[in-house]
């Protein structure tokens, strides 16, 4: 059987149980949920395989919160929206947003995948993913129904 670890005791059982259950968002749950199930006992393993989360993420987590405490967890939510930070600088979405009354390169409408395309072009990236350029698209031409 996989040894046990032990949470440091940043929060009580009670809180990670409430903290569990009061995630705003489904992510931040399953990690929460992870850390109330390892501070009643569970293995990580038990525990990850339960909340859906690979066990090297599931053991990151546990040493993380056992080295920060519970900032660990909300330092992680917070890492994911400054990392959603613009690909384009205010010129660069202007551009676009003009660019978006024309037809793609292709002379076909424009895509989500057509966009991260241009994106990934004009700032040198290697790759965009298709669904940021899906973003872009549908906030530039929101922008403009408004």
């Amino acid at each position: 059987m996989p040894p046990r670890v032990t949470l440091n005791p940043h929060l009580s059982l009670d809180r990670l149980r409430d903290r569990y259950r009061q995630a705003k968002e489904a992510t931040e749950a399953r990690r929460w949920h992870l850390l109330y199930l390892v501070a009643q006992g569970w293995t990580i393993a038990q525990a990850a395989r339960v909340v859906e989360l690979s066990y090297d993420y599931a053991k990151e987590l546990v040493r993380r919160y056992n080295q920060l405490g519970p900032e660990a967890i909300d330092r992680r939510l917070n890492s994911r929206h400054r990392s959603s930070r613009s690909l384009l600088t205010d010129e660069q979405q202007a551009e676009l947003a003009r660019l978006l009354h024309k037809p793609a390169p292709d002379g076909g409408p424009w895509s989500g995948p057509k966009v991260a395309q241009w994106i990934a072009e004009r700032t040198g990236r290697d790759r965009v993913w298709p669904q940021r350029g899906w973003e872009y698209l549908q906030r530039l031409q929101n922008q403009d129904s408004l």
